[in-house]
């Protein structure tokens, strides 16, 4: 099969730094609360664990949505290399506005399950899920989404 990248995903800048700044913000704003005015010792904890763990996340995120998801002939992979998914693996495909599918995004149902990886923002696998999406533009997602879903179809056939 052919290696050639079908299709890219992507974060949009601007939900990128929305998201990112707004983690960051939260974190620097819980450890500067604990240390100007502790309350407790087991309160100040909770405020340094949690604002540790939100600008952990923000970093973890802006490295997941500095990749691109790109869908080839027989694979859904991102740009660092790291395999998503086969498309001889996925099962079905979900669209529907009631999926549990992250936003702008779809779901995926695989044949076998995979280990659990999470790209804040633009991917999570968990189980034989996968949810593509989260700050990335509708018609990327849908573009990509629609040529999986009529490769399914004509597998299926």
């Amino acid at each position: 099969m052919s290696d050639e990248v079908i299709g890219t995903i992507s974060a949009s800048m601007g939900r990128r730094v929305l998201g990112i700044a707004s983690l960051a913000l939260l974190g620097f704003l819980l450890i500067y609360v604990s240390f100007t005015q502790p309350p407790a010792i087991l309160g100040q904890v909770f405020l340094l664990a949690t604002g540790s763990a939100s600008l952990w996340i923000a970093d973890k995120m802006r490295r997941a949505t500095a990749t691109v998801i790109e869908l080839t002939a027989s694979e859904l992979r991102d740009s660092s290399g790291e395999l998503i998914c086969t498309l001889d693996d996925i099962e079905s495909i979900d669209r529907g506005f009631f999926a549990f599918k992250p936003s702008n995004g779809f779901l995926l149902k695989l044949k076998s399950p995979g280990k659990r990886s999470w790209r804040p923002g633009l991917w999570w696998r968990s189980g034989r899920r996968i949810g593509i999406g989260g700050m990335t533009p509708g018609h990327q997602t849908k573009f990509v989404s629609e040529i999986i879903a009529a490769t399914i179809a004509q597998r299926d056939i």
